[in-house]
C-alpha cells in the first residue's frame, strides 16, 4: 500500500514537471526567446498567389505562407506581424508573393500594393462619399455601388442608418467579377473583426457616440495626438462648450485638403457645423483606425480644452485660453511662412 502512494506520488510528480516544461516551451516561443526556423533575406524564389481571407489571423496567415513554401515557418512570420501593427493592414484578397523570403519579406510583400492585384485602398479617416468613388473605379457604377451602400447594415450594436465611419481603413483586393454588396460587406466585416475585442461600453455614450468621436480623433490629430484630442473632445463636452472643429464644416461642405475655414463657413446653418452647434455632429465624418478608437475609448486624464498644431509635426494641448491664442498666433506665422504646404 505504501509502494502504491509512493508510485502515485511519483507518477504526479513527473506529470507536474512535464506540465511546466510544457508551459515554458510554450511561453518561450511566444516570447521569442525560442528561434524559429526563417529564410535567409536576398534568395527569394518563383511568384505564387495566396488568397488571404477576411478575418484571417496572423498564425493563420502564417501558417498558409509556409504550405506555400513562401516562409520558412510560421512561427517566423507569426512573430514579426505581432510586432509589426502595420499587419492589421493586410488586404484580403489575392496577393502575389516570392515564395523562400524572410518573414519580414514576406510581410512587406503582403503590404506593398504593387502586388495585390484589383486592389481597392481606404485611407485613415476616408468618407463614405469618397470610398463610393474608389469602389466605382474597380468597374462598376456609382448608382451600383450606392444600392449596395443602401442594402447593408452597420454592425449589431450601433444604431446607425448610415454605414459612415464603417468601412474600415485598409487595402482590400477582390477577384474579378465581386458585386458591390460583397466589396462594401467585407469592409464592414473588417471594421468588426479589427474591433471586436474592443469594449463599447459608456455611461453617457452610446457605441455610435464614441464612433463619432473616434471619426473626428483621427481627422484632428496625429497618432501620438489621438488620445489628448479624445481627451480634449470628452472636456468640451462636459463643459457645454462648443468643439469648434473645422474638420466637420470641411465635411459639411464636403471639402478636402484645406486646412482653414472662413468666418462665412463657420457660420454656415449645418448640424455638422460645431461652431454653431454643441455637443457632437450627428455621426462620424470619416472611418476612423484602431488607433483613433482605441483612444476614444481609453483617453489619458487631462484638463485640456484647446488644441493648436503650430507646425505640421507639433500640436500643443493647454486649459488655458490665452495659451490658446498665443500659439494660434504661432500657427498663422508658420501658416503664412508656408510651413503647412
Amino acid at each position: 500500500m505504501k509502494l502504491a502512494k509512493n508510485s502515485e506520488f511519483l507518477r504526479l510528480a513527473i506529470a507536474g514537471i512535464f506540465i511546466v516544461a510544457l508551459t515554458l516551451l510554450l511561453r518561450s516561443f511566444a516570447s521569442g526567446t525560442t528561434a524559429a526556423p526563417d529564410f535567409k533575406p536576398g534568395n527569394a524564389g518563383p511568384e505564387v498567389l495566396i488568397e488571404i481571407l477576411p478575418g484571417e489571423t496572423g498564425s493563420e496567415i502564417g501558417a498558409k505562407l509556409e504550405t506555400f513554401g513562401v516562409v520558412k515557418s510560421s512561427l517566423a512570420f507569426f512573430r514579426v506581424a505581432v510586432a509589426d501593427e502595420r499587419s492589421g493592414r493586410i488586404a484580403p484578397g489575392e496577393h502575389s508573393v516570392q515564395t523562400r523570403l524572410s518573414a519580414q519579406e514576406a510581410l512587406n510583400q503582403l503590404l506593398d500594393p504593387a502586388r495585390i492585384p484589383n486592389l481597392i485602398v481606404i485611407r485613415d479617416g476616408e468618407r463614405l462619399t469618397e470610398i463610393q468613388e474608389s469602389i466605382t473605379r474597380f468597374g462598376l457604377s456609382l448608382s451600383e455601388v450606392r444600392e449596395a451602400f443602401a442594402n447593408q447594415l452597420a454592425p449589431s450594436g450601433f444604431e446607425s442608418k448610415s454605414l459612415e465611419g464603417f468601412l474600415y481603413p485598409a487595402q482590400y483586393s477582390f477577384n474579378k467579377g465581386v458585386s458591390a454588396d460583397q466589396i462594401v460587406r467585407a469592409m464592414i466585416d473588417k471594421f468588426v473583426s479589427t474591433t471586436k475585442d474592443l469594449s463599447w461600453k459608456s455611461k453617457d455614450f452610446s457605441p455610435h457616440d464614441l464612433l463619432t468621436i473616434a471619426s473626428l480623433v483621427q481627422t484632428e490629430g496625429r497618432p501620438d495626438d489621438f488620445g489628448n484630442v479624445a481627451r480634449v473632445i470628452y472636456n468640451r463636452i462636459e463643459k457645454g462648450m462648443p468643439l469648434q472643429f473645422d474638420s466637420t464644416v470641411h465635411y459639411a461642405l464636403n471639402r478636402r485638403g484645406e486646412i482653414r475655414v472662413s468666418i462665412a463657413d463657420t457660420k454656415i446653418n449645418h448640424p455638422y457645423n460645431t461652431f454653431i452647434y454643441r455637443g457632437l455632429p450627428p455621426g462620424p465624418i470619416g472611418s476612423p483606425t484602431r488607433a483613433a478608437i482605441e483612444a476614444t475609448l481609453n483617453p489619458p486624464v487631462g484638463d485640456w480644452l484647446y488644441f493648436v498644431t503650430v507646425t505640421p509635426k507639433e500640436t500643443r494641448f493647454t486649459s488655458s485660453y490665452e495659451e490658446f491664442l498665443t500659439w494660434k498666433a504661432e500657427y498663422k506665422r508658420n501658416f503664412k511662412a508656408g510651413l503647412f504646404e
